[in-house]
């Protein structure tokens, strides 16, 4: 399959705490999350938390074709969990995690796998995309969202309110995302479609799934149009621009479009 990528950076000269890669039959979008002044939580940080994952998920879906996409990403935090486990306090509240998405051709099939607040889209010729989410964190997050808005970004009290909405990651009744536990893979949402009913899959990081949940600006059908007549970066460019007439706090955007599934 063909797959074009975006990946920008909130500001220019942050660091992006995205990641996005592809193999010949899979492509994973990791969106990392953390809390600023939580470095010596983590000494490593967020970015190199969601490059590490996704590295070793496109690693271990290029070695182990067979494997489960829960198996897989269960693996791949595994792995990264015991490289920083003796260094970091990987089971704090305020540690560094992330979403994932990932899509993989298999046999006759597209399997796609989201955890956390990641969006996987489908393209149907015959009929309207196929929209996969986990609503868990998004619900959650709405409890907090007035709140965190009404604070100075970085202050005492708007780190302890992000500490305690990431308190509710990785528990019953809360949501779930890639941290330091691996069973957090299998409350991930799966799916697998036949290639046959599919023309293209998008994988968006939630800055760049902006374009159609927070500012409206089309719908999933008007986005996949977009992606495959202008690409990733003329989306993620949307956004920007919707962010900038908004006020919003820019976020990392990341989109992996793959089109020509069925080209192996």
């Amino acid at each position: 399959m063909k797959v074009t990528m975006a990946s920008v950076a909130a500001r220019p000269g942050r660091l992006n705490e995205d990641f996005t890669g592809a193999t010949p039959t899979a492509a994973v979008v990791v969106d990392g999350a953390g809390i600023p002044g939580a470095e010596p939580t983590c000494r490593h940080g967020v970015a190199w938390y969601a490059t590490t994952l996704g590295g070793g998920l496109l690693a271990l879906l290029s070695l182990a074709p067979g494997s489960s996409l829960p198996a897989l990403l269960a693996e791949a935090i595994t792995r990264v969990t015991d490289v920083h486990r003796h260094t970091c306090d990987v089971t704090s509240p305020i540690s560094p995690s992330a979403a994932v998405a990932i899509v993989r051709v298999s046999g006759d099939g597209l399997d796609h796998l989201v955890l956390g607040d990641a969006v996987i889209v489908l393209d149907r010729p015959g009929g309207p995309p196929i929209v996969t989410t986990d609503p868990r964190e998004v619900a959650i997050g709405r409890i907090y969202e007035a709140r965190l808005a009404a604070i100075t970004p970085g202050s005492d009290e708007h780190r302890r309110l992000l500490g305690e909405l990431r308190a509710h990651r990785n528990r019953p009744g809360g949501f779930w995302v890639a941290r330091d536990d691996p069973r957090a893979a299998d409350e991930a949402v799966t799916g697998r479609h036949p290639i046959a009913d599919l023309s293209a899959a998008a994988l968006l990081s939630n800055g760049a799934g902006r374009i159609v949940d927070r500012f409206e600006l089309t719908d999933w059908p008007g986005t996949l149009a977009f992606l495959a007549s202008a690409g990733p970066g003329a989306v993620i460019d949307q956004v920007r621009q919707a962010e900038r007439r908004h006020a919003a706090e820019p976020d990392d955007a990341t989109i992996a479009y793959c089109d020509g599934l069925d080209d192996r």
